[in-house]
């Protein structure tokens, strides 16, 4: 059974009257209005009225979502509000608008509004986007977990000297890897180097050298050697291609065979 969605409303401006009318429990019990008003929060009764949203940070934090009134009255206090809780205010906030311009709603998104609903209201669609964020971060939280997961495997002693079964497995299959194991990966590397004496450029550069070197011997290995046919499959010009090659001395027939494709060079 799906959890039922707690949804907080807010009111940064004394408008009690359309945040009354829709607390309540609806598509029974999967969708749950509540108030939250200043009174909610020692700090937000103390706050100024610019640094309210930022006070009721924290009593936030137990609701799913949390649901605010936006129209042309209260859009500049509404944005003031937003700047100051940009650090502060974790729980996804959805904005009720009414008459308000695509340049205003787009200044709201960055300010770090989630989404936006169209006044009348429709209940059943503010539950619908709820849960439908809520499943998009439960996905973001799983890849973030993967990747922490994969960073943690790696052994920070042998990544960054090039002479590690891991690293040289990971160079060969560079192509079949997961975003996450890349991003992991690099994240170890950038560790190692981080405690050791090389300079950020020059750690910079050895990495990205070894990344290109994998790659370009792993596109050319999947090609047979056709050198067109690598840089097409890595959306790569061919001459830049070309380029790389002869950068990292990297010659094209170590990887042809006799039932290969046709050969095409630039030379």
């Amino acid at each position: 059974m799906r959890d039922p969605i707690d949804c907080a409303v807010l009111m940064l401006d004394g408008q009690h009257d359309w945040a009354s009318a829709v607390v309540g429990e609806y598509a029974q019990g999967k969708l749950r209005v509540q108030m939250l008003q200043r009174e909610d929060s020692l700090l937000a009764q103390e706050a100024e009225a610019t640094q309210l949203l930022r006070a009721l940070a924290m009593p936030a934090r137990r609701f799913d979502a949390c649901l605010l009134s936006v129209c042309q009255q209260n859009l500049a206090l509404v944005r003031q509000n937003l700047f100051f809780a940009q650090q502060s205010f974790q729980t996804p906030l959805f904005c009720l608008v009414e008459n308000l311009k695509a340049a205003a709603m787009n200044d709201l998104l960055k300010l770090g509004v989630a989404d936006f609903l169209r006044a009348p209201m429709c209940l059943e669609e503010l539950r619908t986007r709820i849960h439908m964020l809520k499943r998009v971060r439960q996905a973001a939280h799983a890849l973030q977990d993967k990747a922490t997961t994969a960073y943690y495997a790696v052994d920070l002693n042998k990544v960054g000297a090039g002479h590690s079964v891991e690293e040289d497995h990971l160079c060969a299959t560079i192509l079949q890897q997961s975003g996450a194991t890349l991003e992991a990966y690099a994240a170890a590397v950038a560790t190692r180097y981080a405690t050791s004496r090389e300079s950020f450029q020059d750690a910079k550069n050895i990495v990205v050298s070894r990344f290109e070197q994998a790659y370009i011997r792993a596109a050319l290995g999947r090609s047979a050697g056709n050198i067109a046919m690598a840089a097409r499959s890595v959306q790569k010009h061919r001459r830049a291609f070309w380029a790389l090659m002869r950068k990292h001395d990297i010659k094209a027939e170590g990887f042809r065979s006799p039932s290969g494709p046709p050969v095409h060079t630039d030379s």
